[in-house]
């Protein structure tokens, strides 16, 4: 399956991630070029019933905005219902990836004040995107998505890459 390919793959992933410099950036790179992707594909193919499931997610997500892990859980959930609606199975498969790939700092993220809420907010935003069916509405929705979050990865390993005080 897609889902076990793409863990056969995460070891070396996650070494690669670790020992190669610039990696986290590829990361970074490689996220934004496939949920852009996905979520152009599922403002172009979702029906109602799968808009309603993204609706629930993001009211799922909100849900659990004062347990960090489910919290966390969910919005993986979310992204990986995205990557689902266009039918290829390696899409899902790899969003999940990624999130596990990234785990090691996306974590912080979301334990930063006030991150739960603009988190769902974006979601809110990009869901909207779907359901009106604008492809470029959703990209661009993503793409806000991502950047705010890529943006506070660097602050978190540019952190990391200081000597303690």
């Amino acid at each position: 399956t897609a889902d076990r390919l793409v863990a056969q793959v995460a070891g070396g992933a996650m070494h690669l991630l670790r020992s190669q410099p610039g990696s986290l950036e590829h990361l970074k790179d490689a996220r934004l070029f496939l949920e852009c992707g996905t979520a152009r594909i599922a403002a172009e193919r979702a029906t109602e019933a799968q808009v309603a499931q993204l609706r629930l997610a993001v009211a799922q997500q909100r849900a659990a905005a004062d347990n960090i892990d489910l919290f966390i859980e969910r919005d993986m959930a979310f992204h990986r219902e995205i990557a689902s609606i266009g039918g290829n199975p390696i899409f899902p498969a790899i969003v999940e990836a990624v999130f596990q790939w990234a785990g090691d700092y996306y974590r912080p993220l979301v334990r930063a004040p006030g991150a739960e809420q603009l988190t769902l907010d974006e979601h809110g935003r990009l869901v909207d995107a779907i359901a009106a069916g604008d492809p470029d509405a959703a990209a661009a929705a993503m793409r806000a998505h991502l950047a705010r979050s890529n943006e506070l990865y660097r602050r978190i390993e540019e952190a990391r890459d200081q000597p303690p005080a």
